[in-house]
């Protein structure tokens, strides 16, 4: 589990990256200084996006709990979601909108639920095409 990096995962911001140049989105920033370190940042839009991973986050459909040290586990994932909570309020307090992406969703089978939840945010427009 310590070799698994923080940021950068290309199984989840990198593969954002390639949605958002795919669909045109542009003005995005990354590693800006934003509370709660979002994955990704639009000023201009007061909008912050966050890619959680399914096992650091617990994704309720994907989290996997290990077998060893279970207790350890179980509770530091319970820390990251309360972490997770806080800063969106903390986020939304300050006037921002928060977008928070599964890792699971970045996937070709939930293509249109990204789509469709980028539109909702204002990224994309009705059209895209």
């Amino acid at each position: 589990m310590a070799k698994v990096k923080g940021s950068g995962n290309a199984s989840t911001e990198l593969r954002l990256v390639a949605v958002f140049r795919a669909l045109g989105i542009t003005g995005w920033r990354r590693k800006a200084a934003v509370l709660g370190k979002p994955d990704f940042v639009f000023p201009k839009r007061k909008l912050a996006v966050f890619v959680d991973g399914c096992f650091w986050h617990g994704c309720p459909t994907h989290a996997t709990q290990p077998k060893t040290n279970a207790k350890f586990w179980r509770e530091k994932i319970a820390r990251n979601q309360a972490r997770d909570r806080l800063v969106t309020r903390q986020l939304r307090a300050l006037g921002w909108r928060v977008l928070r992406l599964w890792e699971h969703e970045l996937t070709r089978k939930y293509e249109r639920r990204i789509l469709a939840r980028l539109r909702r945010a204002g990224l994309v427009s009705a059209k895209p095409y």
